[in-house]
């Protein structure tokens, strides 16, 4: 053993503990070999302890240095041993000797006799308690893994995406970004002050093969049987909620990474999961009204559980509360005053059921209502930005995101200056003039045919909130509904064109989700979104280039050329539903893999 405390002084690997438990084993092995051997003449020259040390060091399972350690110690007990047998057998003949009348001499050494049922005894007792330790460490065998490791797993995906963006040539060429008038110090509405143009949208030079790609890696824990955990990054070009994706590019510089989900989840009772923090979509719902990318914050109560009466009916449903956005907690900035906090929340309900027919039917369905509170544009209070005010009140109800389509206000009520009132500078930002107040129907129907799935799928929304009228009487100060005009260019309440409805059908014939070699599926569908059926800022951001106030078709198809890898084309043709022309054909071309 002194040969083991001069290794661990030199700095020995901390397998050292392992290999010292190993020599143990080792020296109750040779110990019992011992006794096995002790009738014949001589021992072997190699033990098989120190056969299988040697095998150790090979395999590179013992560090070399200490392996080497091991081997001498086990030489040096196995010729101790081949000693001993050798004093064990002269004993022996003494004694038997000293029966018949033989005496010991001085000198003698006499060796008591162990049983081979008690050697049998030690060795197991021992090498259980080795092997228990080893593989309570994790290296009873070389592929084994730690127990927590057994409860981690990661999960990602990469896509590689081409795309082209057609544009028609009649298309209307003073579409504003409403989103980037809204960033800043806003867009300064007086032409005796500001004779430059807001940013426009492109809506007529086509984008022809634009290289795209998407990563995203999520690691997820099983915490204890009813409690989980997650966290997932993602690539993407900004802060969008509704795409991940990242335009490659640029000056072939890096791409950026964000957080994508920060979630934990308990299951009280067999039926009901609660999850917060931020997390996927928890509402059956289509990218009619909720981005495949987008993720929610917050909180949400999901529960399913199949009728004891009919195990073929599963009722699920969910609840959430998903804050938007909260005000900040220190405007103006510059001034003493604080205004009051705002807070913008979705509640969110759904109930649902999936009917088992047969085994080549299968009927799911689900109702929902989306309330998005306090949303909505609000006029501020007269504010002399002039005589250097910081900010008007309601500044923060314009929405942290928006795509386009919804119809939109003027939210300052900025006072003139008495002493210029022409030349007083009147910066503007836009704000939603609807409520939105959501009924979200949703169907699908999974059936055969031709011995290939054919699923149906349907989507109605409707915003109850919606009123025109409404609409036109929030904006208060005359002038202030700014978009959703007919294609005349009149600018009146006869000239509002608007709706509150939208809907959406598709059919997939084939495998819904390609996994395995040469699965393959092909779908076409139709959807049409009038301007204030929902908020523009959350759904599917390539059709019409993201938002409302569009109606179009889409066919595509995929195919599986390996496990876990598929490739998908996909052609969408929209128009908007009321204004101006503005017509888009996308067509996308990708490789998806998944792990």
């Amino acid at each position: 053993m002194n040969h083991l405390k001069n290794i661990q002084s030199r700095g020995a690997m901390p397998t050292l503990r392992k290999c010292a438990l190993a020599a143990a084993v080792a020296s109750v092995f040779v110990f019992a070999a011992t006794g096995a051997t002790a009738q014949t003449a001589a021992a072997p020259a190699e033990s098989t302890m120190v056969k299988l040390i040697r095998g150790l060091i090979q395999s590179g399972t013992l560090a070399k240095d200490v392996g080497e350690a091991l081997l001498a110690q086990a030489q040096t007990e196995a010729l101790a041993a081949q000693q001993a047998q050798r004093m064990s057998a002269a004993t022996t003949a003494a004694s038997a000797s000293v029966a018949g009348g033989v005496r010991l001499e001085a000198g003698d050494v006499r060796v008591p006799y162990i049983s081979q049922t008690v050697r049998d005894q030690i060795r197991d007792e021992v090498k259980a308690q080795v092997m228990a330790q080893a593989k309570d460490e994790g290296w009873a065998a070389p592929n084994e893994t730690p127990e927590w490791s057994k409860r981690i797993r990661i999960e990602g995906d990469v896509r590689v995406r081409n795309e082209s963006r057609n544009y028609a040539g009649n298309n209307s060429n003073i579409e504003i970004n409403w989103a980037e008038l809204n960033k800043g110090t806003g867009y300064d509405v007086n032409p005796n002050t500001n004779l430059a143009l807001p940013s426009i949208l492109n809506t007529r030079q086509d984008r022809k093969n634009l290289f795209r790609a998407r990563a995203r890696l999520g690691v997820y824990a099983d915490l204890t049987e009813n409690t989980k955990a997650g966290i997932r990054v993602a690539s993407g070009s900004d802060e969008s909620p509704v795409s991940t994706t990242q335009t490659l590019g640029g000056g072939l510089s890096k791409k950026s990474v964000w957080l994508d989900q920060m979630w934990i989840s308990h299951k009280p009772v067999d039926w009901l999961t609660v999850t917060a923090g931020r997390f996927g979509n928890p509402f059956m719902s289509t990218d009619l009204l909720y981005s495949n990318d987008l993720n929610f914050d917050g909180i949400a109560a999901q529960f399913e559980k199949k009728l004891a009466s009919n195990k073929d009916l599963t009722l699920f449903g969910t609840l959430g509360l998903i804050p938007l956005e909260y005000s900040s907690d220190n405007s103006p900035s510059r001034s003493q005053t604080k205004m009051k906090s705002e807070n913008k929340w979705l509640f969110g309900a759904q109930a649902g059921a999936e009917w088992k027919i047969d085994a080549d039917n299968r009927l799911r369905g689900a109702l929902a209502y989306y309330n998005f509170n306090n949303i909505s544009g609000k006029v501020s209070q007269p504010c002399a930005l002039y005589a250097g005010a910081d900010g008007c009140s309601t500044d923060w109800s314009r929405p942290a995101f928006m795509q386009k389509g919804n119809t939109l206000m003027l939210l300052r009520d900025i006072s003139l200056d008495p002493l210029n009132p022409a030349g007083t500078p009147q910066p503007q930002y836009v704000g939603l003039a609807s409520k939105f107040r959501l009924i979200d129907l949703n169907l699908r129907w999974d059936t055969a045919v031709a011995g290939n799935n054919l699923r149906l799928d349907a989507n109605f929304v409707r915003n109850t909130a919606y009123n025109a009228n409404d609409i036109w009487n929030r904006a208060g100060i005359r002038g202030a509904i700014v978009n959703n005009f007919g294609a005349t260019g009149g600018t009146s309440r006869a000239d509002f064109k608007s709706g509150g409805n939208a809907y959406m059908l598709q059919a997939t014939y084939g495998k819904p989700a390609p996994a395995a070699r040469g699965d393959w599926n092909v779908l076409a569908g139709y959807k049409r979104i009038e301007p204030d059926a929902m908020p523009d800022g959350y759904n599917d951001p390539t059709f019409h280039g993201g938002g409302t106030n569009a109606r179009g078709y889409f066919l595509g198809g995929s195919y599986a050329i390996d496990k876990n890898m598929w490739f998908t084309g996909r052609w969408i043709s929209t128009k908007a539903v009321y204004g101006a022309p503005l017509s888009i054909d996308t067509l996308q071309l990708e490789f998806n893999a998944r792990f």
